[in-house]
């Protein structure tokens, strides 16, 4: 029998959170209203955007923003080769292309601009902030895209209170995304949120979202338009969250710090953008062989996760042509990425079990 059990996940929800959500019921108010409204100005304020809009979940706020910005079929969307498949499916459900570029290095997640090459269907940059980080090159990527006249869509649903003091996640392109999925740094089990500062940007989102008209309770239609509403259950959970961030930053901080002092510079680390802040979605080890090490913690009672697989790795997108030996940073990130156990409750023991059991495969 294992020493011990290390989950690799476990939701920060409690009583608190439930109250929350029981008052939206003596309201007798449970789809979208109030508490909707609440939580999207809510959002709007950590971010600073000037303009948002609620969505089911991440994926479907990805989707709201690219079909917002009128991206098509015969479009093309340069994606990062590392991400949260969602990315490149989104950009697939409006009828455009994913285009896979490789990252900088195993440890830099982010599009490698020295890889890409843009042709006359080529319509913008998606850019992932992973992990509870921000991209290492958002400064170059945005100078990239204002130079060659492309969109930067912002996939930042790991990065939500992630900033450089002035400047938040999700805020440096034309449209920023984010998700408040069950081990997102705030939840609403299912969720997401786009923001921007184009008030034309906002104008097609807030009429996509919701069947085509700006708001309930007309059935007179201007436009074409679909169902991505949030119900007031889940923006009652999304606020209860909110007012639990402090707690939720603090405790995300020790467990990467603890983290590293049990495990050194035995392992390499995610790079980390030096002006932004960081609150870990998981921490991330990289070691020799991530296989080898992850089998050996598992059957230590301990749960290990892989990082993503990278796209061109991911058999639904066969179908593309592209060479699969263009990706070599990302396959040695896929070989050597371990995500650790990273969740509000983690206890210190667990933590130096964990790292115990990883360096013995060392």
């Amino acid at each position: 029998m294992p020493e011990m059990s290390v989950p690799q996940f476990r939701s920060f929800v409690d009583m608190s959170d439930y109250e929350n959500i029981r008052q939206v019921f003596e309201r007798n108010y449970i789809a979208e209203g109030p508490c909707g409204k609440e939580f999207k100005d809510r959002l709007l304020e950590v971010t600073g955007a000037k303009y948002g809009v609620l969505a089911s979940n991440g994926t479907l706020a990805i989707y709201l923003a690219l079909k917002a910005l009128g991206i098509g079929p015969g479009d093309e969307i340069i994606v990062q080769n590392v991400s949260f498949i969602a990315s490149a499916n989104a950009i697939e459900m409006v009828g455009a292309t994913p285009v896979f570029i490789d990252i900088p290095a195993f440890d830099d997640l982010t599009v490698d601009l020295d890889k890409i090459n843009l042709t006359e269907n080529t319509r913008g940059i998606m850019i992932a902030h992973l992990f509870g980080s921000a991209c290492s090159n958002v400064e170059e990527v945005v100078t990239y895209c204002e130079k060659h006249g492309l969109f930067l869509i912002e996939d930042a649903a790991q990065a939500l209170f992630i900033s450089n003091g002035e400047k938040h996640c999700g805020t440096f392109g034309d449209v920023g995304t984010f998700s408040f999925y069950a081990d997102k740094t705030i939840t609403t089990a299912e969720g997401g949120f786009v923001c921007t500062d184009n008030e034309e940007t906002h104008e097609r989102m807030t009429f996509l979202r919701n069947q085509g008209r700006k708001s309930s309770g007309t059935f007179v239609h201007p436009e074409i338009g679909y169902n991505f509403r949030m119900t007031d259950m889940q923006s009652a959970l999304g606020l209860s969250q909110l007012a639990k961030i402090e707690t939720i930053k603090k405790g995300k901080t020790w467990i990467v710090d603890t983290y590293r002092k049990y495990l050194g510079d035995k392992v390499s680390y995610l790079k980390l953008h030096p002006d932004f802040n960081y609150i870990p979605f998981r921490v991330i080890a990289f070691v020799d062989d991530a296989d080898k090490t992850m089998a050996y913690m598992s059957e230590h009672g301990i749960e290990p996760r892989t990082m993503f697989v990278p796209f061109h790795m991911q058999p639904c997108f066969k179908h593309f042509d592209f060479d699969p030996s263009a990706f070599p940073n990302s396959d040695e990130a896929f070989q050597r990425g371990i995500c650790l156990p990273t969740w509000i409750g983690l206890s210190e023991e667990q933590i130096s079990y964990t790292c115990e059991k990883l360096l013995e495969t060392l």
